[in-house]
């Protein structure tokens, strides 16, 4: 972590205090989640449990109707495109630090997963699609006669 200085004097009013607080702050929004979607990548976290693989997108200010999931030749493809909103003429923007931009993901499916059974849910700023794993198929024992 590295230490920041303050050399501004903390007397020119609460809006100076708050924009030199963010203007200054280490890297935190200057490398987070907006940079990384701006660039059209969506942060993933994926687990595995015994029945299926878990992949959490996180993508927050998207409503459910601005995803598409599709699989096609075993490649998982995951995308989303926010619609800018208009400009009302009463209305004066003072500051606009965040904006939706659209991201796509694709993920190799592997030949364990079962990808006519994928569902996805959307809570949160999170979008949780389940990958449930394929049985497998386990040949019965078989005796052998000895002749």
């Amino acid at each position: 972590m590295t230490l920041v200085k303050f050399n501004k004097p903390f007397n020119r009013g609460l809006n100076s205090f708050v924009d030199d607080f963010f203007t200054d702050f280490p890297s935190l929004f200057n490398e987070g989640f907006n940079k990384s979607v701006s660039n059209g990548f969506a942060p993933v976290n994926i687990k595995e449990t015994e029945a299926t693989f878990q992949l959490d997108i996180v993508a927050p200010g998207f409503e459910k109707n601005d995803f598409k999931v599709n699989v096609e030749a075993n490649i998982l493809t995951v995308s989303a495109e926010k619609k800018t909103e208009e400009k009302k003429e009463n209305e004066k923007k003072l500051r606009s630090e965040y904006s939706y931009r659209s991201f796509k993901r694709s993920f190799t499916l592997d030949e364990k997963i079962d990808a006519s059974h994928i569902d996805a849910k959307y809570v949160n700023g999170v979008l949780t699609l389940n990958l449930p794993k394929k049985e497998e198929v386990k040949e019965a024992a078989k005796e052998i006669t000895i002749q």
